[in-house]
């Protein structure tokens, strides 16, 4: 082996462990940096209970300690920030186990406390702790009303089970949206596209279509082909869930859905069933994303015990969050 060859090798290690470091160092500094203006706030709260009007003694005092604490520590202090740190403490009591932790960046707090619904605030906290969500994702799947998208397709328990665990993945149904959000695509500016631009859009974005998708998702195959007595099918979209230990066959269809399509699919899962998929691996799940879906055609088209064929819309603008909120309460009652 080189000495050249040898050098390159140190060099690697050595700028992996100063990587490493760097990051440590950033997650302690944002630790403590949240840790600080969590007391902060406790510390505002505290003495703002001393007074004896709490709104008008609240105002004023944000607004001497303000003037105080730019004039000692610079930037960062004005009377908004001291009030969300404030905000801070009132809506993360210490005794949550993930808050305790502080495990996001003070950006994300500023964003999750604007969140009213306290259990789609403790969703969105423990996904972006164990997705490691940037706060464009977070920002991204807020607009994108994940939570309510999630919620619509679960009982009033499971519902309860996003607020405390966050999607957990055990089950076929578990992984479906409906819609699926496709607005990074880029694509209603189009007046027309093909379900050839969908996919070759999709592909161009994958990274971005993962994330929509959701947890475990790893890219196999375009375009996967079939053969069979001599006859060639192509399955536009391969993925692998990790979770599930299983394929998923994703088909794209720009216009209504069709019962020549379902059986399409059924045709595709059934031949990774028998001929792709490894003996330890679980049933192949076929999913299609179609512009326009009937109910009633799925359930009538596919078996009463289906649990391997899906069928979701998809919608490539970003949606009226609050429509979602309003089926979902619809939905309660």
């Amino acid at each position: 082996m080189s000495q050249l060859t040898e050098h390159n090798k140190l060099y690697s290690k050595i700028a992996d462990l100063l990587k490493t470091a760097r990051q440590n160092v950033a997650r302690t500094v944002n630790q403590t940096m949240v840790y600080t203006y969590y007391e902060i706030g406790q510390m505002i709260v505290e003495e703002e209970q001393h007074g004896e009007q709490r709104a008008a003694y609240g105002k004023q005092l944000l607004k001497e300690l303000s003037k105080k604490l730019t004039a000692e520590f610079g930037k960062g202090f004005s009377e908004r920030n001291l009030e969300q740190m404030r905000q801070l403490y009132l809506i993360y009591p210490i005794s949550q186990t993930i808050s305790a932790k502080f495990t996001l960046s003070w950006s994300h707090y500023l964003k999750l406390i604007r969140i009213k619904n306290p259990d789609e605030r403790r969703f969105y906290e423990i996904e972006c702790s164990t997705n490691n969500w940037t706060l464009k994702e977070l920002q991204r799947q807020f607009d994108a009303a994940l939570y309510e998208r999630l919620s619509l397709s679960r009982d009033k328990e499971g519902i309860k089970q996003l607020a405390e665990k966050g999607q957990i993945i055990e089950n076929p149904t578990d992984l479906l949206k409906d819609p699926y959000i496709l607005e990074f695509l880029d694509l209603p500016e189009k007046h027309q596209y093909s379900e050839s631009d969908l996919e070759s859009a999709i592909i161009d974005k994958l990274e971005h279509f993962l994330l929509e998708l959701g947890k475990g998702f790893t890219f196999v195959a375009r375009q996967f082909r079939m053969t069979i007595d001599e006859k060639h099918f192509k399955a536009d979209l391969v993925f692998f869930n990790r979770l599930l230990r299983c394929f998923v066959i994703i088909d794209l269809k720009i216009g209504e859905l069709t019962h020549q399509d379902l059986g399409q699919m059924q045709m595709y899962v059934h031949y990774h069933d028998r001929f792709v998929k490894l003996p330890d691996e679980n049933k192949t799940i076929g999913i299609i994303l179609c512009k326009q879906r009937s109910r009633v055609l799925v359930e009538i088209t596919l078996p009463e015990n289906n649990d391997q064929i899906f069928a979701s819309q998809y919608q490539t603008v970003l949606p009226d969050k609050q429509t979602f909120i309003n089926l979902l309460n619809d939905s309660e009652i």
